[in-house]
């Protein structure tokens, strides 16, 4: 682990310090090393160097528009090589949260987030995508099936930072 010093002058730090304790940091150093790595984050993002992620897409629509339902589930059986898992929660009457796990291809994966975000009647679209490393079995496969597994290979998605 490497260690450096920063000076900040006493308001920022005093900011900092609140902006640590509502979000239960035990330390600068944690909130430090979170901030750095959502800048990184964004920065390959911006760059597109960040070719696979892992994302969670969460979003709200109205369930009585006009055929939305359909059109939704047309968008997930048409990219559900991304989909891992899906949530859906009933709000109220009329609307309802759905929250998608997906993994693949960063750009597959914003794009599939915003055609269903850009769908009449979804509001409050978020996507939440964290970039990863892909590693492929590492020579070693799931266990045999006696275990209850199938004995392919299969790729490890490592966060990346």
């Amino acid at each position: 682990m490497e260690r450096f010093t920063i000076s900040l002058d006493d308001k920022l730090a005093s900011e900092f310090d609140q902006w640590i304790a509502q979000r239960g940091y035990a330390n600068r150093s944690e909130a430090v090393r979170d901030l750095l790595r959502a800048e990184l984050e964004k920065s390959r993002l911006q760059r597109a160097e960040a070719p696979h992620c892992i994302a969670c897409l969460s979003y709200v629509f109205n369930h009585h528009e006009r055929e939305l339902s359909e059109r939704l589930t047309a968008l997930h059986h048409d990219h559900h090589d991304l989909s891992v898992s899906t949530m859906h929660a009933h709000l109220d009457h009329d609307n309802c949260l759905e929250t998608v796990i997906l993994r693949g291809e960063t750009e597959e994966v914003q794009k599939f987030a915003d055609s269903v975000c850009a769908e009449s009647g979804v509001r409050h679209g978020k996507l939440n995508l964290i970039t990863v490393e892909m590693n492929h079995s590492g020579g070693h496969r799931y266990m045999p099936k006696k275990h209850g597994r199938s004995g392919v290979p299969h790729v490890h998605l490592k966060p990346t930072n």
